[in-house]
């Protein structure tokens, strides 16, 4: 009878320690595992102007920045770009716009000013001098206007491409505040945005600055571990048209672009949410 109630115990408390171990470890990361990282989308990070969530006491770190195909990467303050020398401006520019970050400072708009971080020189404005197109934002100044060099650096040349004044003043401007919306609504979200520089296109200046015919925004939130990504491709013309009607896949946008968005989020997770053009739970009020 003792042998038979200490072989009980035994196996008891074995299969107490297989059901712990097998709730241990089923939250799925986020993030693609690399050696000497651990993410969970239970984490609790913070945020580092190195362009990626990090928490040094978890090591945990999120890389929202996007593949170049220039291989001619600037990182500024608040935001990071990917230069094309072919395009004369940007193919990529990649921001995390927080919460706190959108405010309504009005600061003094600086001149356009070349940049210096460009190894190979970024277009001068004079490019777009009597061209018929408004030295369109790419990062727009109204989402660093948490703090006044944050505002200056988006002043950049690298930071601007050629856009119809209708649309930079009309669907891409309510385009940028329904963004500011969901960062508020979201609390944060990452936004990856330029021109789709393919060939041939139109060019203006002495430096032939490509004329996208079409921008685009990626947009990514991973608010209270609700993880969601929509894009948006607006051809680069006045419309009235409804946003939710440029929703498109990101899987469409990187087989236009060459670019990959978002490669750091596990692959899992990045193939869901790339192959799907449903806008629904996004709010669009």
């Amino acid at each position: 009878m003792i042998r038979q109630s200490y072989s009980f115990l035994i196996l008891f408390f074995v299969s107490f320690l297989f059901s712990c171990n097998k709730n241990q470890g089923t939250d799925k990361p986020i993030i693609k595992q690399e050696e000497g990282t651990r993410v969970l989308v239970n984490e609790d990070v913070q945020t580092s102007n190195s362009h990626a969530r990090n928490d040094t006491s978890k090591n945990v770190v999120f890389d929202y920045l996007p593949t170049s195909t220039t291989n001619q990467i600037v990182k500024n303050a608040y935001y990071t770009l990917s230069y094309s020398e072919s395009h004369e401006q940007s193919e990529w520019v990649a921001y995390e716009l927080k919460k706190d970050y959108v405010r309504n400072n009005h600061f003094r708009r600086p001149f356009f000013n070349e940049d210096t971080k460009v190894t190979t020189g970024s277009a001068d404005w004079k490019n777009y001098k009597n061209s018929g197109y408004d030295k369109g934002h790419l990062v727009p100044a109204g989402d660093m206007s948490f703090d006044l060099n944050a505002y200056n650096d988006t002043f950049f040349t690298s930071n601007i491409s050629p856009q119809v004044h209708d649309f930079n003043n009309g669907i891409w401007n309510r385009l940028e505040q329904k963004v500011r919306y969901w960062a508020v609504k979201y609390n944060g979200v990452y936004v990856v945005t330029a021109g789709v520089l393919d060939k041939p296109l139109k060019t203006i200046g002495k430096e032939k600055v490509s004329v996208p015919k079409y921008f685009y925004k990626v947009l990514l939130t991973t608010s209270e571990n609700d993880i969601k990504m929509i894009s948006f491709l607006v051809p680069n013309e006045a419309s009235t048209r409804p946003l939710y009607e440029f929703v498109v896949a990101v899987d469409h946008l990187e087989k236009l672009t060459g670019i990959d968005f978002f490669p750091a989020l596990d692959d899992t997770i990045e193939n869901k949410l790339e192959s799907t053009d449903d806008y629904k739970s996004w709010s669009f009020k």
